[in-house]
Formats: C-alpha cells, structure tokens, sequence
C-alpha cells in the first residue's frame, strides 16, 4: 500500500542498529557512531531504533502543534552522515530552561555546528565528550519533562 502525501517519511524500523553502525562509511564515523549510541544508550536507558532516513533515536514521544499536526518522532538520537554527525536534540529546541543551558553547554563543547534542534560535529575528537554526555543528559530530562513517556 502507498503512503499518502501526509504520511511521515521519518518513521521506526526493524533495521538492526549495530548492523547500521557496523555498515557506516568511513570507519572513523563508524567508530563514532559506536561511541555516541552507548553515550545515548548509558544516558537515556533506552533501548535505540533506527529510524527511516538514517538516525538511531532513543525514545518516542507524540504532540499535536497547534496547527493541528501530529507529530511521533524520537526524544534524541542521531544520524552519523559522512560529512558531520547530526545529534537530535530536541529539548533545547522545545524548552527555555533547557535552551539557557543547551548554550552554556554549548560554550564549552568544543568544535560544533547548531540548527533548531541539532547539533552537528565533524568528529567525536572535535568536541569535549563529558560535555556532550551532560548535554545529552540535560535534554533527555526536559524531554522526559515535556512529553511524559508514551
């Protein structure tokens, strides 16, 4: 059956995660991606998804904009894409308090990128590791805030 034209693109799979991690290109990212996803796993407890498109998440939640769109999507995770990795990190993107500490946090990561609710780093060796466990860990908990557990 085809999607319809509203459907999500972005949607849970039955892909092994460490089969997608073992499969990414270059090895280096590869390597990175193997230390984010036990980052995310020792921080959130969750057991991770691979997502359509690409993205390990860890967690679920379901909101409603008030434009009437349904959205389920992953509380955090991340694509390890050959050029950056790309960290969903939605907290900061969905919460004041969180986004006043997602920038001081961010002050002192270390090499980085930001969009709305990503974060992107070249390599793990660019970036401060506590700092980003403790990002991670901040978001995770006004996630957990936000949307309680579906």
């Amino acid at each position: 059956m085809a999607k319809a034209k509203d459907d999500p693109k972005t949607v849970p799979t039955a892909q092994s995660v460490e089969d997608f991690i073992a499969s990414v290109e270059p090895a280096a990212k590869s390597e990175d991606a193997a230390v984010l996803d036990a980052m995310f796993r020792k921080v959130t407890g969750a057991k991770p998804k691979i997502w359509a498109g690409g993205i390990i998440g860890y967690g679920e939640y379901r909101t409603t904009y008030a434009s009437g769109r349904e959205v389920h999507w992953m509380r955090a995770g991340f694509s390890p894409r050959k050029a950056k990795h790309s960290l969903y990190l939605q907290g900061g993107y969905c919460d004041d308090v969180a986004a006043k500490h997602r920038a001081r946090f961010l002050e002192k990561l270390g090499k980085h990128k930001t969009g709305a609710s990503c974060l992107y780093i070249n390599k793990l060796a660019d970036v401060d590791l506590a700092v980003l466990e403790q990002m991670i860990a901040a978001d995770w908990a006004a996630m957990q805030r936000i949307y309680p557990d579906i």
